[in-house]
């Protein structure tokens, strides 16, 4: 009996271990760069933001159509009154005393409502419709953004990864070859300085290994904050090996698509609509203001139509109110002046904003077929490479050729399958940028 329960002791106890040994193994998820937008889309803070914002204006808007109602008011009144004394004879003479009702109340209520005031209550209805409309362009630029930025740090964990299994591959050959090497010197065929001089770069390779894992690790940690993942979660991409860059298109047409469908330019462009709103509201100052209005209230003591009674009473009204602001005509010009200079501004500002998205856009162009060309220029370096190091390593086995012609070529090599791998990434990146520049991401 001693023995079983013992059993079951140790037994549970390597159940929990192995629970807190996976507990702490941090989560491995393999996740595409649709998956990644769409984390992005869904648990990004800053868009969050943009959010809350855009729901802001609608509840704006929601204001703006709540002052078509009547304005209703309730209001009441309660007081204590003094005895009025009469100087019959002049202020320095002791005066009379007149008694008056000591105790004075009153309440009602009143309403108003707005026919007519220049138009403002419909402008500014507009002014937060469109304060909305930019609000939604800002958050599908602040989201377009964020993808990119995703897009980027995706790019790098996929570069990195690449780069580690190219570095881990160089590192076996170059123990492989090392090895070669010490064999070489036990027959002494090489001196001792070939076999310190590859240890040198091994030991090299290594650290830069270190160095790679950190920035995978780095990339690793801004792509979970960017996409609301906890921070353990290790991201594998998953690279679509099929997938070939997009052809390159006319940059006429990427042009028009981004006159047409820029986040930049909707927004500039919404901006100056709202400043001409903006003018409308000003200049609505000197206009007509006409409403209904009507009022009741019960007044203690009556002392508002002669002879007073020491009574309660009611009395209302009702009709129509007019009212012109005269002084407007000197208070708003200067108003009314600055309003139309934020107008002209806000003009010049939209066509600044143009000039910055072909700007933009040109660049992000000319990149990519920089970047598509770089790719074709790594991938004929790739095979003269491999064929001088081909040639250098017969020729060093052969002593024919110094230790250091031999390094060369194994770096010269690599780092050409580098070149490769950062101008495939590259020119992914440089895609995406372009289609962002034409507010297509």
């Amino acid at each position: 009996m001693y023995f079983n329960n013992k059993k079951i002791v140790l037994l549970s106890l390597s159940i929990f271990l192995i629970g807190s040994v996976k507990a702490q193994q941090p989560a491995q998820i393999q996740m595409s760069l649709n998956q990644i937008w769409e984390k992005v889309a869904a648990n990004n803070k800053t868009i969050q933001m943009q959010d809350l914002k855009v729901k802001g204006t609608v509840e704006g808007i929601k204001d703006a159509k709540a002052e078509r109602l009547p304005e209703i008011s309730a209001e009441g009144e309660y007081a204590k009154v003094s005895n009025m004394p009469i100087y019959t004879n002049g202020l320095f003479h002791t005066p009379e005393q007149f008694e008056v009702v000591h105790t004075s109340y009153k309440f009602g209520g009143s309403a108003y409502f707005n026919l007519y005031n220049g138009n403002k209550t419909n402008i500014k209805i507009a002014e937060e419709k469109k304060e909305n409309e930019i609000a939604v362009e800002q958050r599908n630029l602040t989201t377009s953004e964020m993808k990119l930025r995703a897009t980027a740090y995706f790019l790098d964990l996929q570069r990195s990864n690449i780069f580690k299994a190219l570095l881990l591959k160089d590192i076996s050959d170059q123990e492989k070859q090392l090895e070669e090497i010490k064999q070489l010197l036990k027959n002494g065929v090489v001196l001792k300085s070939d076999v310190l001089r590859v240890t040198l770069k091994l030991s090299r390779q290594k650290m830069a290994l270190v160095q790679l894992n950190n920035d995978l690790a780095i990339a690793n940690q801004k792509l979970n904050i960017l996409t609301g993942l906890p921070d353990q979660t290790v991201i594998e991409p998953v690279v679509q090996a099929k997938d070939e860059l997009p052809v390159l298109q006319p940059y006429t047409t990427y042009l028009s698509e981004a006159m047409q469908h820029s986040f930049a330019y909707k927004i500039s462009e919404k901006e100056g609509e709202l400043r001409k709103l903006e003018l409308k509201n000003v200049k609505a100052n000197v206009s007509f203001k006409v409403g209904l209005f009507a009022n009741y209230a019960y007044s203690y003591p009556q002392i508002f139509i002669y002879p007073y009674s020491v009574a309660l009473y009611g009395l209302g009204m009702t009709g129509i109110k007019a009212s012109f602001p005269i002084s407007a005509f000197y208070h708003n010009t200067h108003k009314a002046r600055a309003a139309e200079l934020r107008y002209q501004q806000q003009e010049v500002e939209h066509s600044d904003t143009e000039d910055r998205i072909r700007q933009e856009v040109n660049e992000a162009y000319l990149r990519y077929q920089e970047s598509l060309t770089r790719i074709d220029v790594a991938k004929e370096n790739i095979n003269q490479a491999t064929e001088n190091l081909r040639i250098v390593n017969n020729t060093y086995f052969n002593q024919l050729a110094l230790v250091t012609d031999l390094l060369d070529a194994d770096t010269q090599l690599l780092q050409t399958r580098f070149d490769l791998a950062a101008a495939k990434i590259a020119a992914q990146l440089q895609y995406y940028q372009l289609q962002k520049a034409i507010g297509n991401l």
